[in-house]
């Protein structure tokens, strides 16, 4: 029995440094940097081979106008736009992670890789997204699939900075350790995606009148929120920072002011 304790503790322990063993960050770079740009053509080609309207029809329909038969492909365009910019700043995203990240693990390969499987459902969530608009029945449960696909690209993104923080020393840059320079921006930058798919998701069971035309200009304005987050971080940091200071200050002045007291003014 001791001996069977023994063993299964060894591999344990074997098991959880196979996953802290380092891996080629310039592979999980390239690596994930080909699948970004495969997910962003897949869009491209999705948009560009049905939503082209037929000459013949611009002729009868329309009466020769392009940008009239233009018009009613308008949700698509505003579903590709809208996925093609969630895409975009995921990618932003997974960049400035790795830009802090000095050693990665299998373990943050292996959470990477899931994010991945993830975005490769991007252009799916566009093709949901796109032809089940404009009030059909299920228009809301397209909009969900879609928030829990983005839920999931983006969470397995935060898993990584947060397995990263529990070896922070080797594996993250200084700045974007606790109490670094970048940590707190990080921590808003990597959530920012969760908690917007997951309001959204819940915003979409309260509220029967929610769109898809509403859920893609939020796509589409959420790089907006990003860099009013941005802004908002710097200067909460700078007014903490600020009244921290202004604490110090009058505690120093108070000791000079102790300092400079005799004993008799000090006892009264």
């Amino acid at each position: 029995g001791q001996r069977g304790e023994e063993e299964e503790h060894h591999s344990l322990e074997t098991f959880t440094f196979y996953l802290s063993e380092p891996l080629s960050k310039e592979r999980v770079e390239a690596f994930s940097d080909g699948v970004y740009a495969i997910v962003a053509t897949l869009l491209i080609l999705d948009i560009c081979e049905d939503n082209v309207p037929d000459p013949r029809e611009v002729e009868e329909k329309f009466h020769g106008s392009l940008l009239e038969a233009l018009s009613e492909y308008g949700p698509n365009y505003l579903a590709y736009f809208g996925s093609f910019v969630t895409i975009g700043l995921l990618w932003f995203v997974h960049h400035s992670l790795f830009l802090y990240v000095t050693k990665a693990t299998r373990l943050m390969g292996l959470l990477n890789i899931l994010s991945l499987a993830f975005i490769g459902g991007l252009p799916l969530a566009y093709q949901l997204t796109s032809e089940f608009a404009e009030k059909s029945h299920n228009e809301i449960e397209a909009i969900q699939v879609s928030c829990v696909i983005t839920f999931f690209a983006s969470i397995f993104q935060f898993a990584i900075w947060t397995t990263a923080l529990l070896n922070e020393e080797e594996t993250l840059h200084a700045f974007a350790r606790y109490g670094g320079k970048e940590h707190a921006f990080m921590f808003a930058k990597l959530a920012l995606y969760p908690c917007v798919s997951l309001g959204v998701f819940f915003l979409t069971c309260l509220l029967s009148e929610f769109s898809t035309a509403i859920f893609h200009l939020m796509q589409i304005v959420i790089p907006f929120a990003f860099l009013a987050l941005r802004i908002f971080v710097r200067i909460s940091l700078t007014a903490i920072k600020s009244v921290m200071s202004l604490s110090r200050r009058k505690v120093v002045l108070l000791e000079e002011e102790e300092a400079c007291l005799s004993p008799n003014e000090m006892l009264s």
